[in-house]
């Protein structure tokens, strides 16, 4: 098996740890192996994404992070039908998008979500 070394933020570890321990992962290892099984699965869906549809993109963020949803929002606004950003605590925000237009195009902005930091999660729903 092939050694990779990582950086990972202190608090991405103590998540990871509290992850490894209820989930009964026997150390961060396995624990990084299943969520890289699971980013895999997901870039294959996201590839296999074709034609004319419709979807939802849910995307949660902290208040002060707000800039790169804004920028992507701009950035794919020909498949952007409606947004709407809602604050659901002292300082979280979620942002609901829902899109039509081409697969590929539905694929290649949430893969842009995912790419940012700031973001604390992105779920993609296809409507059918």
């Amino acid at each position: 098996m092939t050694i990779v070394s990582l950086s990972i933020p202190e608090a991405m570890i103590s998540e990871m740890d509290q992850i490894q321990k209820s989930g009964g992962y026997t150390g961060r290892s396995e624990l990084v192996r299943a969520a890289v099984r699971l980013l895999i699965e997901d870039s294959k869906k996201k590839d296999t994404l074709s034609g004319h549809m419709n979807a939802i993109v849910l995307v949660t963020h902290d208040e002060s992070d707000e800039a790169p949803v804004t920028r992507l929002k701009h950035q794919f606004e020909e498949i952007v039908r409606t947004h709407i950003h809602n604050k659901i605590s002292k300082n979280n925000c979620v942002e609901l998008f829902l899109l039509e237009g081409d697969g590929k195009k539905i694929g290649t902005m949430v893969r842009e979500f995912q790419k940012e930091d700031k973001l604390k999660s992105v779920k993609l729903v296809n409507i059918d």
